[in-house]
């Protein structure tokens, strides 16, 4: 029967490696929702600038008819997404939401314009290419005004640019500190064998068969890691997906197989090159060093 110290030895040795284990899913977890956002960060910009409205209004004696033939004109135009008619009642409904339902009481007739509601292709929703299509939209004689929320616009575009440029230096930097992070975790879990290491030395073994057996369990962690960090990605994604259905119609699945392949190629390449640093160092260490 195995001693009692062996055990112990044994249960120690298991607890370390399932706490590094744990520990390393929880950092892969964190660069998974990370990279998730980072990468879908196209889909958010896109997806906010092609929900911008462009409000065409009419001159108060055009009808829906005219609006109708104004939108067949121009919905081929390459920067149009879409095109849509506000009709009287519809423009009637929503200032009486804004300022109350007897506000058309002062007015003999009614003051409300048709108009059509216009979104742009995101490629040109910045400032220039709404300044061209704005005068595009404008020049049919129909047309009395043309609202393209410029200033909103700039400031989306400002926006979005500070926001890749937070998430950038927030990646880089979760980046760093989970390499350091694992790597401590794999090196205090190597340093716990490292008199298994010295003796392996002592009888002849080279660095290659010492690394060996350690730069295996190495890359089964790592992927054991990297698994229970996938499963709990993508349990969080469709928890939320059913709870925010619409927000995360821009997220697609190829944006999660992709931070789920990062959260696999993080996990193992680390623990394994921590590993090798760290075992290639302990087998170059004198035996007094083993001790501190």
């Amino acid at each position: 029967m195995p001693k009692p110290e062996a055990r112990m030895m044994r249960r120690r040795l298991a607890n370390a490696y399932l706490s590094s284990v744990i520990s390393i899913t929880l950092v892969l977890l964190l660069i998974g929702i990370a990279s998730l956002v980072v990468i879908n960060s196209g889909s958010v910009a896109r997806y906010l600038k092609e929900n911008m409205k462009i409000s065409v209004l009419f001159v108060p004696e055009a009808g829906e008819q005219d609006a109708q033939e104004y939108i067949s004109s121009v919905s081929s135009l390459p920067y149009i997404r879409e095109a849509r008619l506000v009709t009287r009642e519809e423009g009637e409904k929503e200032l009486a939401e804004m300022l109350g339902e007897d506000f058309l009481d002062v007015f003999e007739t009614s003051p409300v314009p048709v108009s059509v509601d216009v979104s742009l292709n995101a490629e040109y929703v910045v400032p220039d290419s709404l300044a061209f299509v704005t005068e595009v939209l404008a020049a049919s004689p129909k047309v009395d005004e043309v609202d393209s929320r410029q200033p909103l616009v700039a400031m989306l575009n400002e926006n979005l640019a500070k926001m890749a440029a937070v998430f950038g230096v927030f990646i880089l930097l979760l980046l760093f500190i989970s390499f350091v992070l694992i790597n401590n975790m794999v090196r205090l879990s190597v340093f716990a064998r490292r008199f298994t290491i010295h003796t392996m030395k002592l009888v002849g073994a080279t660095k290659a068969f010492i690394r060996a057996p350690f730069l295996r369990s190495a890359l089964l962690q790592g992927l054991i890691a990297a698994l229970l960090a996938s499963a709990a990605l993508w349990l969080i994604y469709y928890a939320a997906r059913s709870s925010f259905g619409q927000l995360f119609e821009i997220f697609n699945m190829v944006a999660l197989l992709e931070s789920t392949a990062i959260m696999f190629v993080c996990g193992v390449l680390i623990c394994v090159l921590s590993t090798y640093f760290v075992v290639g160092r302990l087998v170059g260490a004198a035996k007094d060093e083993l001790y501190y």
